[in-house]
This record gives structure tokens, C-alpha cells and sequence, in this order.
């Protein structure tokens, strides 16, 4: 497969790997953002073949697992209100709220319908229209587009039976707020080339300055990941800060416009709550007023009890790159696929999903 096998090449990577070691005489920690970068740099080895002072540690690039267990708490709730359809993707169903999950409330008679297409929630509403179809639209600025238009799209065909309950984050306001932590161990990002494709990569310029670190757009296979290393162990080296666009097949520094407009006119930006690590300021996307009746939140009055935090659960640790998945003790023991303590555990782009899969339980 064309522009696919070549950067799987073992013989590519063995390269790159042979780089980096020759590259890096200092000890460096570089934090992968996406959880995607995550699964594909643990599933292929990656870390592996780097030498002992290249570290990476894993990053809240996990959508799923920041969701805050207030707005899950929301959608079981909104799911058992009668004469409701709660349309998600299926990594959402199993993630844990206060109590149980959306997949407990689908047993006790809530209609929660897996999609493959945010569309698909619209054209759901069309069929039922005695019914309130609600879209839990979770994601980075990557899903925010195609969420989006099903606001536009229900606006324009009159689909007064919709709504979206939104639980966007964006990708630079978690960056600045992990580099202002005291305890940060980053020296160096592999920024997540999905996002720049949508956002472009004009924004991350000044948060390269502003953290003093160097920024590598990274794409997802092994030899984008291992390339997007070397880069950034070459600008660390050189103690060089900025951004480089490793991901140029696909990322163009001003990104796409037509999805950046779409964005702008549905959404806007609000302060959110990041499950495990706390409220970052401007790192959601809220519905914009032009189209708040469309809002879950506006149209269903629920109230939910103040969650109650995860038992022993080190997520928020982890995707502050504190430490890894296997340092919790609960890692594959108390907490497994089957019986999550916490979101990166059952999301497929989980770093502790990662780590259960395709690592020996307890390895790094």
C-alpha cells in the first residue's frame, strides 16, 4: 500500500533508531500528546529500540479519557430520560461515570445507539421525531468539524429534535499546562499531526517559545514516530525550541481553513475540566450561542451529584507523563478492560489499554 508500508519499514526504523543513539549524548524525556502515537509506538516496540537515556512518557492525547466523569454522570442521565436517544461512539460506553457506565444504563432500558458517523445521529433524529436524540460529541479539534456540521446540518433541515452534549478539548492549552507544572518532566513534544491537519501548526510557534521546548508534528506510523524523535532529540541537543513538521505529507502550517471557519461559527471556546488533572483554561468547545438550542445541556434541566473521584486510579498521573501505566499498582490486577478503575483503561487510545495489550504486565 502506497504511502503505508513504506513508513512501517523495519529497516527504516532500525535507522532512525541507530540515529537517535548516535544523536543524544544528555538524557531526554519526550511526552507523545496523542494516544494514538501511544498505542502505535508500544504496539511496534518503538520504545524498545531507543537507547536508555531517550525517555518517552504519554500525554492527555486520549479524548475519551478526559472527559470529565460530570458530563459522563450527564449522558447516563440524559440516556434514562424517557422518550430519549443517546447516539455515541462505542469507546465511550464503557468508560466509567460516578456509578456505572452507559453500558449499564443500555441494560437497565436506556436507548444508547453505537455510531459510526456523528451524521448518523441527525438522520436518527429524522426517523424519530417523537424522540429527543441527543449526540455525545466527544473529541479533539480533529472530530470538531464533523460534529459541528451535524449542527448545521440539523439547523438547515429543521431537525428541532436534536442536540449535542459537547465534551471537546483542544490540544496547545494542555501543552502550556503541563510545561507550567513545576514537576513536568518534558523536555520535548511529539504534537499530534491529526490535530495539525484540521488546526495547521501557526499556533504552536509561540507556545514552542513560551514553554522553551521544541514542538515535532508527528504522524502515527512506526517510522513517522521514530523520525518525529530524532528531530526533536537533534533540536534538544542543539538545545534549539520551536516547531518542525514532521507529518508534511498530510500537515500544511496553516491547516485547513474550511474546517477552521466551521469551528469558529459553531463553537467556542470555555474553560474545561480534564478528568484526572483539573480545569484548564480555554481548552474546550462549547456551542456558540447562534446555536444553543441546540445544546444538551440548555435543552435537558438534569442536575448530577458531585462526582466521586476514581478509587486509586493513577490516570491523571500518566497523561501528565508522572508516571507510567505500569507503576500503578492496580495495572492489570484491579483494574483491566473488564473492570476499569479509570478511562485509559478501556479507551482505544488509552495508554493503560496500550500497556495491558501489548506490553508483559508490568513491563515499560
Amino acid at each position: 500500500m502506497k504511502f503505508v508500508n513504506e513508513y512501517r519499514d523495519p529497516s527504516l526504523v532500525r535507522l532512525l533508531a541507530e540515529k537517535i543513539k548516535k544523536t543524544a549524548k544528555k538524557n531526554w524525556t519526550i511526552m507523545e500528546v496523542c494516544g494514538g502515537q501511544t498505542h502505535s509506538i508500544v504496539r511496534s516496540g518503538l520504545n524498545k529500540l531507543l537507547p536508555d537515556n531517550i525517555q518517552l512518557i504519554h500525554g492527555p492525547g486520549c479524548p475519551v479519557c478526559v472527559t470529565p466523569i460530570d458530563l459522563i454522570d450527564m449522558a447516563i442521565a440524559i440516556a434514562l430520560t424517557p422518550n430519549t436517544i443517546l447516539c455515541s461512539f462505542g469507546d465511550m460506553l464503557r468508560v466509567p461515570g460516578s456509578s456505572f457506565d452507559l453500558i449499564k444504563a443500555k441494560a437497565l432500558g436506556a436507548d444508547v445507539r453505537i455510531i459510526l458517523s456523528p451524521i448518523d445521529a441527525v438522520h436518527i433524529a429524522k426517523k424519530n421525531p417523537n424522540k429527543e436524540v441527543v449526540l455525545f460529541a466527544v473529541g479533539f479539534e480533529t472530530t470538531a468539524p464533523t460534529n459541528g456540521m451535524t449542527i448545521k446540518m440539523a439547523n438547515d433541515l429543521k431537525v428541532v429534535n436534536f442536540s449535542l452534549l459537547s465534551s471537546h478539548v483542544l490540544v496547545p492549552p494542555a501543552i502550556k499546562y503541563i510545561m507550567s507544572d513545576p514537576e513536568s518532566k518534558v523536555d520535548g513534544f511529539l504534537a499530534a499531526g491529526h490535530v495539525c491537519t484540521v488546526t495547521g501548526y501557526k499556533q504552536y510557534h509561540e507556545l514552542a517559545k513560551a514553554t522553551d521546548t521544541p514542538i515535532i508534528i508527528t504522524g502515527f506510523e512506526p517510522v513517522d514516530i521514530m523520525q518525529g524523535i530524532s528531530l526533536c532529540v537533534d533540536m534538544l541537543e542543539k538545545q534549539e525550541t520551536g516547531v518542525k513538521n514532521q507529518y508534511s505529507r498530510v500537515v500544511k502550517e496553516s491547516g485547513n481553513r474550511q474546517a477552521q471557519e466551521l469551528i469558529s461559527d459553531v463553537f467556542t471556546v470555555v474553560d474545561r475540566h480534564w478528568r484526572g488533572i483539573g480545569s484548564i483554561p480555554s481548552s474546550g468547545l462549547d456551542l456558540s450561542s447562534k446555536y444553543k438550542t441546540f445544546d444538551a445541556t440548555y435543552r435537558f434541566t438534569i442536575k448530577t451529584d458531585a462526582p466521586s473521584l476514581d478509587s486509586g486510579c493513577l490516570s491523571g498521573m500518566i497523561m501528565q507523563g508522572k508516571c507510567k501505566p505500569s507503576d500503578c499498582p492496580h495495572f492489570g490486577k484491579k483494574c483491566t478492560p473488564q473492570t476499569p478503575l479509570g478511562a485509559p483503561m478501556v479507551s482505544t487510545e488509552g495508554a493503560c489499554s496500550a500497556y495491558y495489550l501489548y506490553c508483559d504486565k508490568g513491563s515499560s
